[in-house]
Protein backbone atom coordinates (compact mmCIF):
# COMPACT_ATOMS: atom_id res chain seq x y z
CA UNK A 1 0.00 0.00 0.00
CA UNK A 2 1.02 3.77 -0.95
CA UNK A 3 1.99 6.23 2.13
CA UNK A 4 0.74 9.59 1.87
CA UNK A 5 0.70 12.72 3.69
CA UNK A 6 -2.94 14.28 4.50
CA UNK A 7 -3.90 17.70 5.41
CA UNK A 8 -6.82 19.15 6.52
CA UNK A 9 -6.89 22.42 5.02
CA UNK A 10 -8.74 25.17 7.11
CA UNK A 11 -6.29 26.73 9.63
CA UNK A 12 -3.95 23.86 8.47
CA UNK A 13 -1.99 24.48 5.56
CA UNK A 14 -4.37 27.92 4.81
CA UNK A 15 -4.37 30.44 7.16
CA UNK A 16 -8.43 30.74 8.38
CA UNK A 17 -11.79 29.61 7.60
CA UNK A 18 -12.28 29.45 3.43
CA UNK A 19 -16.17 29.54 4.05
CA UNK A 20 -15.81 32.68 6.42
CA UNK A 21 -13.34 34.28 4.08
CA UNK A 22 -15.48 33.45 0.95
CA UNK A 23 -18.77 34.42 3.25
CA UNK A 24 -17.22 38.24 3.83
CA UNK A 25 -15.50 38.31 0.43
CA UNK A 26 -19.35 38.27 -0.76
CA UNK A 27 -20.62 40.34 2.46
CA UNK A 28 -18.87 43.29 0.74
CA UNK A 29 -20.50 42.86 -2.70
CA UNK A 30 -24.24 41.71 -1.28
CA UNK A 31 -26.07 43.05 1.37
CA UNK A 32 -28.35 40.41 1.62
CA UNK A 33 -26.23 37.42 2.63
CA UNK A 34 -25.97 39.62 5.75
CA UNK A 35 -28.87 37.84 7.18
CA UNK A 36 -26.86 34.82 7.33
CA UNK A 37 -24.45 35.92 9.54
CA UNK A 38 -25.92 35.37 12.78
CA UNK A 39 -26.57 31.39 12.02
CA UNK A 40 -23.28 31.19 10.71
CA UNK A 41 -21.37 33.03 14.03
CA UNK A 42 -23.65 30.30 16.17
CA UNK A 43 -21.89 27.58 13.51
CA UNK A 44 -18.51 28.90 13.98
CA UNK A 45 -18.69 29.17 17.69
CA UNK A 46 -19.62 25.77 18.13
CA UNK A 47 -17.33 24.43 15.65
CA UNK A 48 -14.11 26.00 17.43
CA UNK A 49 -15.55 23.86 20.90
CA UNK A 50 -16.35 20.70 19.24
CA UNK A 51 -19.82 21.35 20.34
CA UNK A 52 -22.09 19.49 17.41
CA UNK A 53 -22.36 16.57 15.15
CA UNK A 54 -22.54 16.14 11.08
CA UNK A 55 -25.92 16.54 11.02
CA UNK A 56 -25.92 19.75 13.11
CA UNK A 57 -23.70 21.08 10.93
CA UNK A 58 -25.69 19.78 7.37
CA UNK A 59 -28.72 22.76 8.87
CA UNK A 60 -26.51 25.11 10.02
CA UNK A 61 -25.18 24.92 6.73
CA UNK A 62 -28.43 24.40 4.70
CA UNK A 63 -30.01 27.60 5.33
CA UNK A 64 -27.09 29.91 3.40
CA UNK A 65 -26.71 27.38 0.93
CA UNK A 66 -30.53 26.94 -0.19
CA UNK A 67 -31.03 30.31 0.04
CA UNK A 68 -28.32 32.33 -1.15
CA UNK A 69 -25.60 30.33 -3.18
CA UNK A 70 -27.97 28.83 -5.34
CA UNK A 71 -29.51 32.67 -6.29
CA UNK A 72 -25.74 33.66 -6.94
CA UNK A 73 -25.41 34.26 -10.67
CA UNK A 74 -22.46 32.12 -11.61
CA UNK A 75 -20.61 31.60 -8.41
CA UNK A 76 -17.69 30.04 -9.99
CA UNK A 77 -16.71 33.22 -11.39
CA UNK A 78 -15.97 34.69 -8.79
CA UNK A 79 -13.91 31.89 -7.19
CA UNK A 80 -10.39 33.09 -9.32
CA UNK A 81 -11.09 36.51 -7.67
CA UNK A 82 -11.23 35.57 -4.13
CA UNK A 83 -8.62 33.24 -4.55
CA UNK A 84 -6.62 35.88 -5.87
CA UNK A 85 -7.31 38.56 -2.49
CA UNK A 86 -6.47 34.78 -0.32
CA UNK A 87 -3.90 32.44 -1.99
CA UNK A 88 -1.51 34.38 0.40
CA UNK A 89 -3.19 33.06 3.32
CA UNK A 90 -1.70 29.57 2.08
CA UNK A 91 0.69 29.06 4.65
CA UNK A 92 4.75 29.33 3.67
CA UNK A 93 5.83 25.98 5.54
CA UNK A 94 3.55 24.08 3.54
CA UNK A 95 5.39 24.64 0.45
CA UNK A 96 8.49 23.67 2.03
CA UNK A 97 7.14 20.28 2.40
CA UNK A 98 4.44 19.56 -0.56
CA UNK A 99 4.51 16.54 -2.59
CA UNK A 100 2.63 15.46 -5.83
CA UNK A 101 0.69 13.04 -4.12
CA UNK A 102 -0.61 14.93 -1.15
CA UNK A 103 -4.27 14.49 -0.25
CA UNK A 104 -6.75 17.41 1.45
CA UNK A 105 -9.03 16.10 3.76
CA UNK A 106 -11.10 19.00 4.15
CA UNK A 107 -15.20 20.22 5.00
CA UNK A 108 -14.72 23.06 2.04
CA UNK A 109 -16.76 23.07 -0.75
CA UNK A 110 -14.82 21.20 -3.95
CA UNK A 111 -16.19 24.16 -6.29
CA UNK A 112 -13.97 26.58 -3.37
CA UNK A 113 -11.30 24.49 -2.52
CA UNK A 114 -10.40 23.41 -6.69
CA UNK A 115 -9.52 26.35 -7.48
CA UNK A 116 -6.86 26.45 -5.13
CA UNK A 117 -6.07 23.14 -4.95
CA UNK A 118 -5.20 23.73 -9.14
CA UNK A 119 -3.03 26.66 -8.12
CA UNK A 120 -0.55 25.07 -5.76
CA UNK A 121 -0.05 21.77 -7.57
CA UNK A 122 -2.87 19.48 -5.41
CA UNK A 123 -4.76 16.76 -7.50
CA UNK A 124 -6.21 14.70 -4.56
CA UNK A 125 -8.78 16.00 -2.59
CA UNK A 126 -11.60 15.18 -1.00
CA UNK A 127 -14.22 17.86 0.43
CA UNK A 128 -17.79 18.64 0.58
CA UNK A 129 -19.89 18.74 -2.17
CA UNK A 130 -23.34 20.98 -2.95
CA UNK A 131 -25.72 20.74 -5.83
CA UNK A 132 -25.45 23.79 -7.56
CA UNK A 133 -28.97 23.86 -8.26
CA UNK A 134 -30.42 23.20 -4.95
CA UNK A 135 -27.91 24.17 -2.57
CA UNK A 136 -28.17 21.17 -0.56
CA UNK A 137 -25.37 18.69 0.55
CA UNK A 138 -24.55 15.50 -1.67
CA UNK A 139 -21.34 15.15 0.52
CA UNK A 140 -20.50 17.02 3.79
CA UNK A 141 -16.70 16.02 4.55
CA UNK A 142 -16.60 16.85 8.37
CA UNK A 143 -15.81 14.95 11.64
CA UNK A 144 -16.30 11.01 11.49
CA UNK A 145 -17.65 11.85 7.79
CA UNK A 146 -14.11 12.54 6.68
CA UNK A 147 -12.84 9.12 7.67
CA UNK A 148 -16.03 7.99 5.65
CA UNK A 149 -15.14 9.78 2.13
CA UNK A 150 -11.54 9.25 2.51
CA UNK A 151 -11.49 5.85 2.37
CA UNK A 152 -14.16 5.51 -0.19
CA UNK A 153 -11.65 7.57 -2.60
CA UNK A 154 -8.71 6.01 -1.49
CA UNK A 155 -9.13 2.61 -0.12
CA UNK A 156 -5.48 1.47 -0.50
CA UNK A 157 -3.32 3.99 0.87
CA UNK A 158 -1.18 4.69 4.26
CA UNK A 159 -1.72 7.89 6.41
CA UNK A 160 1.79 7.99 6.85
CA UNK A 161 1.41 11.97 8.17
CA UNK A 162 -1.79 13.92 9.26
CA UNK A 163 -1.70 17.61 9.50
CA UNK A 164 -4.23 19.13 11.17
CA UNK A 165 -5.62 22.12 13.50
CA UNK A 166 -8.29 20.70 15.34
CA UNK A 167 -9.24 17.93 17.62
CA UNK A 168 -12.82 17.81 15.89
CA UNK A 169 -10.11 15.49 13.28
CA UNK A 170 -9.73 12.74 15.95
CA UNK A 171 -11.62 10.44 13.35
CA UNK A 172 -9.04 11.04 10.58
CA UNK A 173 -6.05 10.86 13.64
CA UNK A 174 -6.78 7.59 14.44
CA UNK A 175 -6.15 5.52 11.51
CA UNK A 176 -2.83 8.31 10.80
CA UNK A 177 0.43 6.41 11.79
CA UNK A 178 1.98 10.39 13.10
CA UNK A 179 0.05 13.24 13.95
CA UNK A 180 0.36 16.80 13.61
CA UNK A 181 -1.44 19.45 15.71
CA UNK A 182 -0.69 22.82 13.74
CA UNK A 183 -1.07 26.25 15.49
CA UNK A 184 -0.46 29.14 13.20
CA UNK A 185 3.18 28.45 12.06
CA UNK A 186 3.52 26.08 14.94
CA UNK A 187 3.67 22.32 14.10
CA UNK A 188 3.45 19.42 16.98
CA UNK A 189 3.85 16.17 16.75
CA UNK A 190 1.21 14.42 18.74
CA UNK A 191 1.30 10.97 17.55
Amino acid sequence: MKEVNVYDFDNTIYDGETLADYFMYFARRDIKIWKYIPGLLVVAFKEKFNLFTVEEALKAFASFLEGYYVNVDNPSEYIADFWDKNEKKIKPWYSEIRRDDDIIVSGTLDFILDEIASRIGLKNTVTSSVNPETGKFERLCFLENKVRYFKERYPDVIIKNFYTDSMNDKAMMDISENVYLVKKHKITKIK
